[in-house]
């Protein structure tokens, strides 16, 4: 009997750490996250080319010249897409499998992405490879940096969601709030 008491015990201590490690991955994987060190976490984002699109899919090339292709809508959802869908545009795809079929859950257009972005507070360009130029001379943390990783958006080690990418407004939150430039021409 006092050997059945040990085993629960055992498997209650075993349960509650189990527990304890997840609620530490959803923390440190929420949207809102806005110090994730990337260079530790793996990003699952699937980068490339857009070669063909539809109503409901799009084919990219990846970076290893690989085709996919990728499923916009399913029965009972639809992929979210920031920036459009154009030929020739590079995408960051985040997505699962839904009945043995690539969905895509989030589509980023990173070149609708680039360009001069302005805001009360500050003034940008997102330009290829990762690059940023501040323009307002007396910011104190001007952004220089960028990357999509897991789906979200990395200005310098801030990390944001992209809740809007139209052609001519970006609209982004942390835990600091929502952020919302106007691109420049």
């Amino acid at each position: 009997m006092r050997n059945i008491h040990i085993i629960i015990v055992v498997l209650i201590i075993a349960l509650c750490a189990s527990c304890n490690n997840t609620d530490k991955k959803t923390m440190n994987s929420g949207i809102l996250n806005d110090s994730i060190d990337n260079e530790e976490t793996l990003d699952s984002t699937i980068y490339g080319k857009c070669v063909d699109a539809a109503m409901s899919s799009i084919i990219i090339e990846d970076e290893a010249g690989d085709t996919i292709t990728f499923m916009l809508e399913t029965s009972d959802k639809s992929a979210e897409i920031h920036g459009g869908i154009l030929v020739g545009d590079k995408m960051a795809i985040i997505s699962e499998n839904v009945e043995g079929e690539n969905f895509a859950k989030l589509v980023i257009n990173t070149t609708s992405l680039l360009g001069k972005w302005t805001s009360i507070a500050k003034n940008f360009d997102i330009e290829e490879a990762g690059i940023v130029h501040s323009h307002v001379k007396a910011e104190s943390n001007p952004y220089t940096t960028w990357k999509i990783h897991n789906g979200q958006l990395i200005l310098n080690k801030d990390t944001f969601s992209i809740r809007l990418l139209g052609p001519d407004s970006l609209l982004i939150e942390n835990k600091e709030g929502i952020f919302d430039y106007k691109r420049q021409k």
